[in-house]
């Protein structure tokens, strides 16, 4: 039984290499051996003499300059929807006028087997081209081109990370974050933020900026009153000097904030009652921040059978010590506690 030949793989012939068909053909070569000579099958050969070959000459310039154009034509941008039949585009115009994402309309044609099928990368494709701009409005971004990709530094590795999976199941966990200020304010002021898993404490600083130095020493001052046993923090860079903190942490996965729960929505909790996106931290003070914390630790929760945090933090020992009434500095009124 005769052993089936291995098909040779597939590549589009280059500049050099029609320099050197052009070469070996004014020299007497058979296309066959200028194959050989290029490691190319013979078809991918023949193809280009006979596409390419005018008045029986073969012009290794003319060539790849005619090569270069039938590329460059061969695609434009949004051409996937631009093919769809009329009716299918018109129904997919319809869809995006009912405030349907392309993700959507992408996702429910595929379910429901429409052909031709059409992904979400091709109508955004189409919406940010010619053909499809003038409906890029009713995008949810309202975006009229694609965002262009900064070139983003890379990232610098945290040391000695552990992640969450080892971190022991006794104990009293706390979750560390931070919320900034936008960047439109060119600013780097930012809240770093601590929550204790069952009493639902919250307590926090101020930070003059996000630099691994400043973090650690927020959370050494952030860890004196109150009876933790570990951390779980994020992946951030301020988080880099992390065996400074004075406390073990344990580390989320990437792009994983749903592994710490508590702090995200108690952050939400803090912009929506007290500094939404949008505000600028300089113009916050330490007082007015210390006294929106003590106003969500003194709320009645259900969760904690209508007793506020700050009761149960002191009843279970997590507070070291009684926090006083009043925050000086500040002519905003406290909550009761």
């Amino acid at each position: 039984m005769h052993e089936k030949r291995r098909r040779r793989p597939f590549r589009h012939l280059r500049k050099a290499d029609r320099s050197e068909i052009g070469i070996l053909l004014g020299r007497g070569y058979r296309p066959a051996e200028v194959a050989t000579a290029l490691g190319v099958s013979r078809s991918t050969v023949s193809r280009e003499l006979r596409r390419r070959r005018r008045d029986g000459r073969y012009n290794a310039a003319a060539a790849e300059q005619k090569a270069r154009v039938k590329r460059l034509h061969s695609k434009y941008q949004g051409m996937k929807v631009e093919a769809l039949p009329p009716a299918l585009r018109e129904e997919l115009i319809r869809e995006l006028h009912r405030q349907r994402s392309p993700d959507e309309i992408a996702g429910r044609w595929k379910r429901e087997g429409r052909a031709p099928l059409v992904g979400k990368d091709a109508i955004y494709r189409w919406l940010y081209s010619c053909w499809g701009n003038r409906y890029a409005y009713l995008l949810c971004t309202r975006r009229q081109r694609q965002r262009p990709h900064r070139n983003l530094p890379k990232r610098e590795m945290i040391p000695m990370r552990i992640p969450l999976a080892m971190r022991p199941e006794a104990g009293v966990h706390g979750e560390a974050d931070c919320f900034v200020s936008p960047r439109c304010t060119l600013t780097s002021a930012s809240v770093a933020a601590v929550t204790e898993r069952d009493s639902k404490y919250l307590w926090g600083t101020k930070l003059p900026n996000r630099k691994p130095r400043t973090m650690a020493g927020a959370m050494r001052a952030l860890s004196r009153d109150v009876a933790l046993s570990d951390l779980t923090l994020d992946n951030g860079i301020e988080n880099r000097d992390h065996e400074r903190f004075g406390l073990p942490a344990y580390f989320c996965d990437p792009h994983a904030p749903w592994q710490k729960p508590l702090i995200e929505q108690s952050i939400g909790l803090i912009r929506r009652w007290f500094f939404p996106k949008g505000t600028d931290l300089r113009t916050v003070t330490e007082a007015e921040l210390q006294v929106s914390l003590r106003t969500l630790n003194g709320k009645w929760r259900k969760s904690l059978g209508y007793r506020s945090a700050y009761e149960v933090a002191l009843e279970r020992g997590i507070l070291k010590q009684k926090i006083p009434d009043v925050v000086r500095g500040c002519e905003r009124t406290p909550c009761c506690i």
